[in-house]
């Protein structure tokens, strides 16, 4: 079975940066729309940033707007973000998304293929 497995969380200052990366593991799929969802302690999943299957697209949360980048630069079967400014608030475990859909979606349900998560943690 196909798995999404991201990498590049961390503890950061704030003010600081940090790339998450995901990739398929496990064998290949074709790769739809991919996206990032987040989650801090006691809190909902949140939408963080989507990017359609040909990369002309993307959507990014209000809170997130002008400091993170969602690109797949490398494959169509990965996905990057990268994060500037970081803030405390951007503290929590972030998930990579897949669907075999072509459009970005900001919505959870839309999403078949997810990882495991990655924590990022931001200190003041």
């Amino acid at each position: 079975q196909v798995q999404l497995v991201e990498s590049g969380g961390g503890l950061v200052q704030a003010g600081g940066s940090l790339r998450l990366s995901c990739a398929a593991s496990g064998g290949t799929f074709s790769s739809g729309a991919m996206g990032w969802f987040r989650q801090a302690p006691g809190k909902e999943r949140e939408f963080v940033a989507a990017i359609s299957w040909s990369g002309t697209t993307s959507y990014y949360a209000d809170s997130v707007k002008g400091r993170f980048t969602i690109s797949r630069v490398y494959a169509k079967t990965t996905v990057s973000l990268q994060m500037t400014s970081l803030e405390p608030e951007d503290t929590a475990v972030y998930y990579c998304a897949g669907t075999s859909k072509y459009s970005a979606s900001v919505s959870y349900s839309a999403y078949e293929y997810w990882g495991q998560g990655t924590q990022v943690t931001v200190s003041s």
